[in-house]
């Protein structure tokens, strides 16, 4: 396994993180979400990303679980706060001082440690001020009940005005976790020349676009039973944009490239996000252990230029890449 350092602290995370949404506490059961983590821990990662909304904070726990025995020192934990949890009444939301307050609490609790190393809001919250929801993550941070704080699906605007206040406030805005992958690039006109400034590196979820870029969606095929794609649970919604056939034929052109380099095409999806030198780590899931071990040798692959211009010719003008997308994540007032 390699490490990156997390934006300009001090703090090494490995580059493969283990995330999960979607599976912990939800997709798979307690005994198999288990096996997973010991099978990240086996290839060396020790990195794990999860967030309180996540099965509704059972995802939280279930890592906690999965995690006992560990050495604390040796882990990096992290988790996010915005979405509605519990049972969702009108401060079960946001941003606000309270909500952060009462959410790192539970955090820590379900996931059995006394701090977290990174502690990220999970949206942008229109409806508290932003004075606000800083104060709150740098009380969090003095308390020693986090290390660092992080952002996700901010815009470069929106992470600028949180590093200035963070700054101001005596605490370190080291991260964003946004959607990135091969197919999905909006972060790269705005986002990540603003964090490359501001010493701001990218944690970014979802680098095989769902499942798509592992090229076992065909188009014109129907979808495979048990797939993402066919789980309305399971992230379907999120995952249909790539589903046309323009895109899926593009993604098989993608495969006599992984096949000539010696990779999956899911190791070389992750690789691709690696090669971005912005980014300091790709968070991976799973829902089986043999994928995690999959998935783990795109640790250190170095892609070539030419290789990425001819992945870029492959793929054409299905990529995504306008970055007033990262808006459209935020919604404009909380969902309760």
């Amino acid at each position: 396994m390699h490490f990156r350092f997390l934006g300009n602290s001090g703090l090494k995370i490995s580059e493969l993180t283990y995330g999960n949404w979607l599976t912990h506490g939800s997709q798979v059961e307690n005994d198999t979400a288990t096996a997973c983590v010991r099978a990240a821990l086996d290839v060396g990662i020790t990195t794990f990303d999860t967030a309180d909304v996540y099965a509704n904070t059972v995802a939280e726990s279930v890592l906690g679980d999965a995690l006992v025995g560990e050495r604390r020192e040796s882990l990096e934990i992290l988790t996010k706060v915005y979405w509605p949890t519990g049972p969702k009444g009108p401060n079960d939301t946001g941003l606000s001082r309270k909500h952060v307050r009462e959410s790192i609490d539970g955090s820590l609790r379900r996931l059995r440690t006394d701090y977290v190393d990174l502690y990220q809001a999970h949206r942008y919250d229109h409806e508290t001020p932003l004075e606000e929801t800083m104060q709150a993550f740098a009380d969090v941070v003095r308390q020693g009940k986090a290390l660092y704080i992080g952002v996700s699906e901010w815009t470069a605007d929106q992470i600028r005005a949180g590093h200035a206040l963070a700054k101001d406030l005596g605490v370190q805005l080291v991260s964003n976790q946004p959607q990135y992958s091969m197919l999905w690039r909006v972060i790269e006109p705005e986002v990540v020349p603003t964090s490359r400034e501001l010493g701001v590196s990218q944690i970014v979820w979802s680098p095989i676009a769902q499942g798509v870029l592992t090229g076992k969606y065909e188009p014109g095929a129907p979808l495979p039973a048990g797939s993402r794609a066919t789980d309305e649970k399971g992230g379907a919604n999120m995952i249909k944009s790539f589903l046309r056939d323009d895109v899926l034929e593009r993604v098989q052109g993608l495969r006599p490239v992984a096949d000539e380099l010696g990779l999956t095409m899911a190791q070389l999806a992750i690789a691709w996000v690696l090669a971005n030198d912005n980014v300091s780590a790709a968070i991976i899931g799973a829902s089986r252990p043999e994928q995690v071990h999959d998935n783990a040798k795109a640790a250190g692959v170095e892609l070539p230029a030419e290789v990425l211009a001819r992945i870029d010719e492959v793929l054409g003008d299905v990529v995504v890449a306008d970055p007033a997308e990262t808006a459209k994540a935020s919604p404009p007032k909380r969902l309760v």
